[in-house]
Parts: C-alpha cells; sequence; structure tokens
C-alpha cells in the first residue's frame, strides 16, 4: 500500500473542514473531525479503494492512523 496514497484517501474520506496536518503517527483522539461520521467514510473508503471490510471494532483498537493502515494492510493479505 503506498502510504501516501492512503493518507490523501483517509483526508477525503473523513472529510475535514479544515486542512489539518497528519501523518501515520497521528492519533485520531487529536482530530477534532474524527467522530462516528468519520469512521463510516473510512469504513467506506477501506471498501471501495482497498477491498477491505472494516467494522467499527477494528476501528475500536485503533489510537493512530497508522495503526488503521496496518489493519488494511493485514487483511488484504
Amino acid at each position: 500500500m503506498d502510504l501516501n496514497q492512503f493518507l490523501e484517501n483517509f483526508t477525503a474520506a473523513v472529510d475535514f473542514e479544515e486542512a489539518v496536518e497528519m501523518e501515520l503517527g497521528t492519533e485520531l483522539a487529536t482530530l477534532q473531525e474524527w467522530d462516528s461520521l468519520a469512521a463510516l467514510g473510512v469504513i467506506v473508503m477501506a471498501d471501495l479503494e482497498y477491498g477491505v471490510s472494516l467494522t467499527g471494532q477494528d476501528l475500536k483498537g485503533c489510537a493512530t492512523i497508522g495503526d488503521i493502515a496496518a489493519i488494511i494492510e493485514r487483511k488484504q493479505g
């Protein structure tokens, strides 16, 4: 997985109101827009862009953006 592309896809999925600098180590709890709607957007993005089915439970265990990327990579096999 191209991690820069993943960050772009994540940014589009969360639909930030203002530009936010982030990296894989960015903690989800620090992102103002990170809520259940944003999580749903990431679940849809994972399915459409990576062919991976994420669940809310998958995301509950994630502390950082990189944690989400790692789950997607793991599920891709």
